[in-house]
Order: structure tokens, then sequence, then C-alpha cells
């Protein structure tokens, strides 16, 4: 999932899912502002509200407040679940899953009503999953859940052309049934179940939708359908949900607002309002902090020590299965892009392959210091990953790192494109999302350190806002993009996918194509067979080494702080802070 605390490397213990939590109590406790209502301030932007297409933390968290799942997490479990939508997670045990594992059973849960007054029915969960898929966006989320029921990681090939049957597969594939809803997997996939508790899986209003402009529900129409244009999806701005809150109001760049939905099917929750403020300067959000106009705010860990040092708070520090790379695209859009300059190798921009020169790569990456970033941004109070695969998953590896070394660089640029790159010089922009100060202050080491080899090597760093930061990377806009992943499950594939198949999340936008990395993530889902992940792994963590494909920046340990007169939040290492389930909090 696109992303945008003091603990020891050596105590994060991710299975156990080790949280800490301190108080930090003011002698006299304050007074509790505005009790029914929860704010909060981030300097992430919302790109939609369509659940086929959110594919990053701010839209995940909006999209799952309003809309529901069949299951989701238990608590600060990565691996247990509670049912929503259903009336149990299907086990082994209770016979919800099949002993070959290829067919999942719920029973949905009656009496649940959407916001706009209809009533939930099975046959309004199995459109929703095939509208999805049938939908299934450039850079969005459905490629994991087409590859659990359908065996393919897209409904398009490599050129983007629909692939034959893809349809009818999907069609196939979920049924509704004595109110039931029934998946038919091609093959057992472990994963499923981490899967269906992400936002692309929430339960829509059939009749609704279609009445908006969604997929009509006949296959033989499926392709016109497909791959809507961003921005223009037809769900981008309105919601009908069955979650305990709904949209009541949305200034895209200033605030989003949640409204309590009375006839919510569950517990009623003690929230009437959520605000989520957009706040790009931790100034201000910090003041909001001590001021108790905000509940609680995103904090990057550069700011760490100085919410520390305030009182009345409690401050959660969670381990994320996260990893943040600068990613370098190999096939940059050269038309109407002001990111490469001249668009050629002539000393004032730089050619749309820039990147596929693997000396280039091995220059950049040798031009982050790794050691300086560890302590001046971070305070040593993070996790410096050396491939996708990050502590916590399985079969990580410390595998070998290009570390900070001019000389090297330097010698890596000579040889860059037959000595035309060192001759010549080059010229680019290098973006990173408006107030990310992580991701900022990468940006201007990377860009200083490689300007520092030649006189004739420029690099610009501009900020840009998160929504139009989504949709320009996937439109291969920028030379490096800076982005931040975040498990949908925890699994490798969910990462090395990602990153390293030709038609990964990011290695799609990084132009990134191996053969052997491609069949490898394959290979990696395909097997149960523990050893034989293993061996597969390992060797796809060696290739993002000996390819040089991107510069893992930091595995986070984020810090949460809340006004300590907040209760009900329950961190997860596979949840971003962004992330606040409303229903459950509340203010006393």
């Amino acid at each position: 999932m696109n992303q945008g605390g003091s603990m020891k490397k050596g105590c994060i213990v991710f299975g156990l899912c080790l949280i800490f939590m301190l108080c930090v109590t003011a002698p006299h406790a304050a007074a509790v502002k505005n009790p029914d209502t929860f704010v909060f301030a981030s300097y992430g932007t919302l790109r939609t509200l369509d659940p086929s297409v959110g594919y990053d933390v701010v839209s995940r968290q909006r999209i799952s407040n309003i809309y529901e799942t069949l299951i989701f997490f238990d608590g600060s479990a990565t691996d247990k679940f509670i049912p929503l939508l259903a009336t149990e997670v299907p086990s082994l045990e209770n016979k919800g899953i099949s002993p070959d594992g290829k067919t999942y059973t719920f029973t949905i849960r009656k009496g649940v009503k959407f916001h706009d007054g209809g009533d939930l029915t099975p046959e309004d969960v199995v459109w929703s999953f095939k509208r999805n898929m049938v939908a299934d966006p450039d850079g969005g989320p459905m490629w994991m859940l087409l590859e659990a029921l359908t065996g393919k990681g897209s409904t398009r090939d490599a050129d983007g052309k629909i692939i034959p049957g893809i349809f009818e597969i999907i069609d196939k594939s979920i049924e509704a049934k004595d109110g039931k809803v029934i998946f038919h997997l091609p093959k057992a996939y472990p994963p499923l179940l981490g899967i269906l508790t992400y936002s692309c899986c929430v339960a829509m209003d059939k009749e609704w939708a279609i009445s908006k402009g969604c997929w009509d529900g006949d296959m033989k129409n499926a392709a016109k359908y497909n791959k809507p244009d961003p921005g223009h999806e037809p769900l981008q701005k309105i919601t009908n949900g069955t979650g305990a809150f709904s949209m009541k109001s949305w200034e895209p760049s200033n605030q989003f607002v949640f409204e309590r939905f009375d006839k919510y099917w569950g517990k009623k929750p003690r929230l009437r309002t959520a605000i989520f403020k957009y706040v790009k300067e931790w100034s201000t959000r910090k003041l909001m902090l001590q001021n108790g106009d905000a509940d609680s705010v995103l904090l990057d860990q550069t700011y760490v020590p100085e919410v520390r040092e305030m009182k009345g708070l409690k401050l959660y520090e969670v381990p994320q299965l996260s990893v943040t790379a600068a990613c370098l695209c190999q096939k940059i859009e050269h038309r109407g892009n002001p990111n490469i300059g001249s668009g050629k190798l002539d000393g004032n921009g730089i050619p749309p392959d820039f990147f596929s020169d693997i000396n280039v790569r091995k220059a950049f990456l040798h031009g982050f210091d790794r050691k300086v970033y560890k302590t001046d941004v971070f305070n040593e109070q993070v996790i410096m990953p050396t491939s996708p695969n990050v502590e916590g998953l399985p079969y990580h590896k410390d595998v070998p790192v290009y570390e900070y070394d001019l000389k090297k660089a330097k010698e890596y640029m000579k040889k860059a494109w037959d000595g035309k790159v060192w001759e010549k010089g080059f010229k680019m922009v290098l973006t990173h999302n408006t107030g990310n100060v992580p991701r900022e202050s990468a940006a201007l080491m990377l860009a200083e350190n490689i300007m520092s080899l030649n006189p004739k090597f420029r690099i610009e760093v501009r900020n840009v806002d998160w929504k139009d930061y989504l949709v320009k990377y996937r439109s291969f806009m920028y030379p490096i993009f800076l982005i931040g992943w975040g498990a949908d499950y925890a699994d490798p594939h969910n990462f090395l996918y990602t990153f390293m198949h030709s038609q990964g999340v990011y290695a799609r936008f990084m132009g990134y194509n191996n053969p052997e990395s491609d069949k490898l993530c394959v290979d990696g889902i395909n097997t149960v067979d523990p050893v034989k992940r293993e061996k597969i792994y390992t060797r796809l963590q060696n290739i993002w080494y000996e390819d040089a494909v991107a510069i893992p920046l930091y595995q986070q340990i984020a810090v949460c702080p809340f006004q300590e007169y907040v209760h009900g939040y329950v961190p997860n290492p596979m949840l971003h802070p962004e992330w606040k389930d409303l229903k459950n909090l509340w203010k006393e």
C-alpha cells in the first residue's frame, strides 16, 4: 500500500506486535475540548474515495471508516481477524475454508443499512468485488485480489490489452447463495484473509453505485468500465457505505469531515464528528497539539524529541511493516515533462531512459549516506533496510548495500552512457510529497551529494501535494519518486512483487523488468513449501542488490501522539499512523 519512537532495533518483535505506550501526564488534567468531536491534523491529501482506486494510507483511512469489509484485524494482531459484515471468520475448523484451501464461504450479516437507506445483501457484496476487479485501475490495489481469485495480477497484459477471458474468470470466482458469499480460488492462496481486510474489499450498494455510473453488472460490458481515467472514476467524490461514519463534507487540501451514522448496525460510536485537517507545516500541527486544538497529529520521527517534552499526551510507539524507497524510473515519459529538461543528454536535461544504465543507478545509490541519514533525521530510532523485504517479514535477509562512497559514485558516473554523462552533465528535477520531512531530507541529501561530483550535474528538489504526486508518478513523470509501501498482508510476496515484478505497483512505474525476477515472484506465491520459498526470496533480495533497483531509505518506527483524554486507539503494525478506527475512539 502506498504510504505518504525510542525503541532499539533489537527490541522489535513484529510477530508479537510489540507496541509501547508512554504517558506524559500534565500536573492537572486539561479540560476536554469538544468531547464528541475528534480532530486529526496531517499533511496527507486525499486523492479518491473510490474503493477500486484508493491505494494510499489517506484514501484507505477515509474509505475504511465509511465502508466496511467482511472481516478486519483483531486488535494489534496481524494474523488474527474479527467478523464485520460477515458473521464469522471462515476457517478449516468451522468449514468456512475447504480442505484444499480453494473455497472460502462467508455468511453475510442481516439487518445492515447503507447510509442512503438501502439494505445490504449478499448480492451487493458479490457485485462489489466483481465491480472493483472489472475496473482494475492503473496503479490501484486490485492486483492482489485478482491474483488470489483469478491467478492473474491484472486484467491487462504487459501491453495494456485486456487478457482474453479474464472477465469470465472474474464472474465465476465469487457467487451469492443462500445468504452466503462464496469465493472460488484457482489454487490455495494463504494470504487471502489478510487481503480481505483491505479497503478495496468493502461492500457497496449495487443499485446505488450503478446509478452513479459504475459497472452495470453485465460481463459483456465489462471492457468499457476497465481502467478508468485517473480522477474520473465514478465514485471519486461520493460515498454510500455501511460504516459507523458517513462523509459530511470534503474540502480538498483543507479538511475532511465525518459524521456518525445513527442507523449503524453495530455498537453506537461515542464520537459524533471527526475532522481530518490538512496541515502541512509541522510548527502548526505542533501548536494545535499543544493547545488542544488537535486530538492527534501525524508526527515525523524528526520531531519526536519535541513531542516527548510536551505534557498531557499519550505516545504510542509502533514498529511498522513498511518500507520507503527512492525509486529510479528507467522509462520516463518525455512528452510535456518539465522534470527532465531538454529530454536529452546535452547538459540541459536527461533522456527518458537515463536510469536504464546501471552505472547511473549505482552512482546514485553510492551517493546516499545511510549513516548520516539515520542519525540526523531519525536520531537512530529507525531501521535501515537493505531490500523491500523488511525486518518482521518471513525470509528477511540483510543483503549487501551500496554504501556511501562518492569516489565510487564518481567512477560509475564516468562510465555511464559511454562517458557522456560526465562530459555533458545533466539537469533534472527530484520530487517528494509536501510535508514529509524524512523524504524531503533524503531528496536534498541525494541531490547535494550527486551534484558535488561534477559542477555540470544539476538537480532541483521540489515538493508536490500527495494527491498530485500519486497521479504524476503513475504517469511516469518523475525520474525519481520517493514513496513508501505498507503491508497489505504480512508476506514477502506483497513487498517483493510490488518492487521487483515488471507488473508490480512500483516496479511497473520504474520501468524495471528482469525476467528472472518476474519468474521468482510468481514461483514464490505459488508454493507453500517454506524451504522453497526461502530460497526464492533470498535470491530475489540478492537481485535487488545486483540490479541496483532503487535506494531503500527507511523502515519506520512510528510514534503516534494523542491527547491523554483520547481513548480506544489500538495500533497495528499493518496500519499506518494515518489510520484511525473512529467507531472505537472516545474522549473523556
